[in-house]
């Protein structure tokens, strides 16, 4: 369809040109022209085609960027982004290089604050608004929120916190009864009979919480929302609105599979298909590796409990969640809640396996140490998405997990080197551990094209490393599935006999006794990991080695000690130089120094 009010649009002043008539057709090109770049560049959709409207009003009706405007999470923002001067770079989205797929403060003066995690928005958006308070400026502050991450304990606190102020905040809760994955709990259940008219007006929870409550109104009628948004704007203290849209909206498939095209990948734009890719013969994804394994163990333990936080597609645990749904537990935005939830069903005699991103498990923190690990219970975390993620950038990758983790007393940390090694690890875990352990892998497929659903397995002892390839000069040491790098790299050298590689599986404990024959007979050693090298596994080695008063060179191959930004596995892994390339010119040049 034409874009002839949209190509006249590079900020919100433009916008605020146009006459209140025109924003409907504007709002049928915003969504023309995402659909357009995703279909092809990929990118997170539904949520940005149902905040049109509300995008629209919102640069609309306040004065931007002088208007503070806080998104949460980011998955909705690309309307956003398109309207405040970035339309014509938009087809970078999320590559390298290119724009961010969420907001972020060093990218434009309209992104107030840098998210990707959820349910930050409130905190963030009130702490401007103090901020204004007491530099005496006059300026208006907004959080918009779905009602998945209002769910979270963030929320709430920044929601206390407000009702006791006089602040200039407007919260608007962005109610589609969708996250990722459906959204649960009792709120959804209250903020459905809010919808329903069900709910007495005095039993408005928001208002107890002493906000300004209006809504719920239909978010995609713009002469409403810049209506109420207009009244709001003279309302002084903390506001709530309360809006309903649809996720997906204006393209069929997307609001009829609001799941499958959160982020659906390449698909047609004029008819809605999501391109296929044949999966015929590839090898597994490690998610479903976990969530197949995971219903396999679960059929002869009746102890086998399931927790995610919000995740029930991307880890696969709805396969728990349909075979045994009494026992698998989709508990919402609520890390720290998932951990402490596993934690008391520890104590118990139940066997939980809590599956967390492993980027994610950085908010429960606190409750790992003082709810599981201090109490030596045996929770099983499962962290997805280990290492480089990829396009979602800094807010997503997960590679601080070793080293935020291997510094806790009783923790045990296992990163497998393939899909037959992590089954083996889910395994070995579910026949009982004394201790908690946490179980690393990555996000996309392995390299085991023949892998079944699993009927065998096999127990993996407990802190040994294995020898993959005997060698002479140089030993290589790594950990996780980078593993499969630094075989394709040896692979391609001539002086392969020299080099000898060992697949260290247990970060924590440690192989001492495999570390001190590795010490005793190689002078050079070369550790891979795809984690931050400061405090990683290679600093776990240097530790050992510093303790027993080796003196061999180490050399540490990783992520560098700065934030990695978006762009495929393949290019990120490139930039760290721990492709199978970049390997590759490492040992051959380490290897001539050792020689020399």
């Amino acid at each position: 369809m034409s874009k002839e009010l949209l190509q006249k649009i590079n900020n919100p002043s433009d916008l605020r040109k146009l006459e209140p008539s025109q924003l409907p057709l504007l709002a049928k090109e915003l969504r023309a022209f995402i659909i357009d770049i995703v279909s092809v560049k990929e990118g997170h959709l539904g949520a940005s085609l149902g905040v049109v409207e509300l995008t629209i009003a919102l640069h609309y009706v306040f004065n931007t960027p002088e208007d503070l405007l806080v998104w949460d999470v980011g998955h909705q923002a690309y309307g956003h982004k398109i309207l405040t001067e970035r339309r014509t770079k938009f087809d970078t989205n999320r590559q390298l290089g290119g724009l961010s797929g969420f907001p972020k403060r060093s990218e434009s003066v309209y992104d107030t604050f840098g998210v990707g995690h959820s349910s930050t928005s409130i905190s963030a958006a009130l702490g401007m608004a103090i901020a204004s308070q007491l530099k005496g400026e006059n300026k208006h502050h907004i959080a918009v929120i779905g009602d998945a991450s209002i769910a979270s304990g963030m929320a709430f606190e920044g929601l206390n916190h407000a009702g006791v102020t006089d602040a200039n905040l407007l919260v608007i809760l962005n109610d589609n009864a969708i996250g990722i994955d459906p959204s649960v709990g009792a709120l959804k259940n209250y903020l459905t009979a809010v919808k329903e008219g069900k709910n007495p007006k005095q039993n408005n929870m928001i208002k107890s919480l002493n906000f300004d409550y209006s809504g719920p109104i239909d978010g995609h009628d713009l002469p409403t929302l810049i209506k109420e948004l207009e009244r709001l704007k003279k309302v002084k203290g903390p506001k709530f609105l309360h809006i309903i849209t649809t996720k997906g909206k204006g393209l069929q498939q997307a609001e009829e599979d609001q799941v499958k095209y959160h982020a659906p990948g390449k698909f047609d734009a004029a008819t809605g298909e999501i391109i296929k890719k044949s999966e015929e013969h590839l090898p597994p994804k490690f998610q479903d590796v976990f969530g197949l394994t995971l219903v396999e163990l679960a059929k002869n333990n009746p102890k086998i409990i399931g927790i995610t936080p919000a995740m029930p597609s991307g880890s696969s645990m709805k396969f728990m969640m349909e075979a045994f749904p009494e026992r698998a537990f989709d508990v919402g935005i609520a890390e720290q809640h998932a951990v402490t939830l596993a934690a008391g069903m520890a104590t118990q005699g139940m066997v939980v396996f809590c599956n967390i991103y492993s980027t994610f498990l950085q908010r429960a923190y606190d409750q790992v140490i003082h709810d599981v690990a201090l109490q030596n219970l045996p929770v099983i975390f499962c962290l997805d998405r280990a290492g480089l993620v990829g396009e979602d950038g800094a807010t997503h990758h997960g590679v601080f997990d070793i080293a935020y983790l291997r510094c806790i007393p009783n923790m045990t940390m296992y990163a497998p080197k393939d899909e037959i090694d992590l089954q083996n690890i889910l395994y070995t875990a579910s026949l009982g551990l004394k201790h908690p352990i946490a179980i690393r892998y990555p996000r996309g497929r392995g390299k085991n094209a023949g892998w079944k659903q699993p009927t065998a397995f096999e127990k993996i002892e407990i802190g040994k490393a294995k020898k993959l390839k005997k060698g002479k000069k140089v030993a290589i040491l790594s950990t996780g599935t980078i593993a499969a790098n630094v075989t394709a790299a040896l692979q391609e050298m001539e002086d392969l006999d020299h080099f000898a590689h060992y697949h260290f599986g247990f970060v924590k404990p440690l192989d001492d006794k495999k570390l001190h024959k590795i010490c005793d007979k190689f002078s050079t050693i070369i550790t891979v990991e795809d984690g931050v090298t400061t405090g990683g596994f290679g600093s776990a080695v240097l530790e050992f080695a510093a303790k027993n008063d080796y003196v061999n060179e180490i050399f540490l191959c990783g992520v560098p000690d700065y934030f990695i930004e978006h762009g495929t596995v393949d290019e990120l892994q490139q930039f760290c130089n721990i492709d199978v390339d970049g390997l590759k010119s490492l040992f051959s040049t380490l290897l001539e120094e050792d020689e020399d």
